[in-house]
């Protein structure tokens, strides 16, 4: 009997049950939401299964059936990617899909440009791109939604693996104007008396104040946002300082403030950036030349050199 769906309409299915809803599955998956409801309502008729509860305000919920059939698609999507492995091992050529996700603190300045040359170098491979905060990153890594996500050594969880590249110090983020804004370094001593911005994402707040913490010392957070781009235009309006461990290019906050980096020093830790992985799970050819990519790419000092001087004349 020959099958009346297709592997696309499955990797719908799984991602409205792993989203609970249609609009948030589309906008991770890039597809439309009409797009996706008419799979689910032509898996529905085929399967002659209600796969989801509709719930008013409330999203999608699988139903028992609609739980085994999704468990089901996993594994035959997973079987199906095997096969792209198979091809690329048996011809030696690094092909087929690869979904990298970044952590939204610095996505913006290392992953679009790691993807191109990736790319450049192996033009069959479908590169997928996202982004989120650790814990988030995790998630999707588990579930099978990435094969690898850039981040820092952050709690990593027993089931995932780290894969170091650079160390990278923290920096105090000023405005132009700032009294300590001329400073060559500056100790978290130096900041605990002005007014801060935390850059409040999970995990990386912790190792944010952490800094101040291991110094017996209580930072003043004035401001909170989970946002670089909002961070920056807080600190260039003189709202106050922050800390970040990756720079960008620009030597100005998004709405056009000049900025001022400032390396710390004392009882500060560098994050390590690395790629985090499945623990334990049997890389492709084309995952294990990514990783090799990403370490010929983001040593140390190449990372460095993505922190470029201050801008003479930002």
């Amino acid at each position: 009997m020959p099958l009346r769906f297709t592997l696309r309409q499955l990797e719908y299915l799984v991602a409205v049950g792993e989203a609970g809803s249609i609009a948030v599955a589309a906008e991770r998956i890039n597809v439309s939401s009409p797009s996706i409801s008419a799979a689910i309502a032509h898996l529905e008729q085929e399967f002659g299964l209600q796969l989801f509860v509709r719930r008013h305000a409330q999203g999608l919920s699988l139903t028992s059936a609609g739980r085994q059939m999704f468990d089901h698609a996993r594994q035959v999507l997973a079987q199906a990617g095997q096969l792209n492995d198979l091809a690329a091992s048996i011809t030696q050529t690094v092909q087929g899909p690869l979904h990298v996700g970044g952590l939204i603190t610095f996505a913006q300045v290392i992953l679009p440009q790691l993807r191109r040359s990736f790319t450049d170098l192996h033009p069959q491979v479908d590169f997928h791109q996202s982004e989120g905060d650790q814990p988030e990153l995790y998630d999707r890594l588990r579930n099978a939604r990435l094969d690898a996500a850039l981040g820092y050594d952050l709690d990593i969880p027993a089931d995932l693996a780290f894969v170091p590249l650079a160390s990278l110090t923290p920096y105090a983020v000023l405005p132009a104007s700032h009294p300590l804004a001329a400073q060559a370094s500056l100790t978290p001593q130096d900041l605990a008396p002005h007014p801060m911005v935390l850059l409040d994402l999970p995990l990386s707040a912790d190792y944010f104040l952490s800094c101040f913490h291991a110094a017996g010392l209580k930072p003043r957070i004035v401001e909170r946002t989970r946002d670089m781009g909002v961070m920056q235009s807080l600190v260039g309006q003189g709202f106050g300082y922050s800390i970040a461990n990756i720079r960008p290019w620009s030597g100005r906050s998004p709405d056009g403030q000049p900025l001022r980096f400032v390396p710390l020093t004392g009882e500060v830790r560098p994050m390590q950036l690395g790629l985090i992985l499945p623990a334990g799970a049997q890389s492709s050819l084309t995952l294990r030349s990514f990783v090799a990519h990403c370490r010929a790419q983001l040593t140390p000092e190449k990372v460095r050199s993505l922190r470029p001087g201050i801008d003479p004349e930002a």
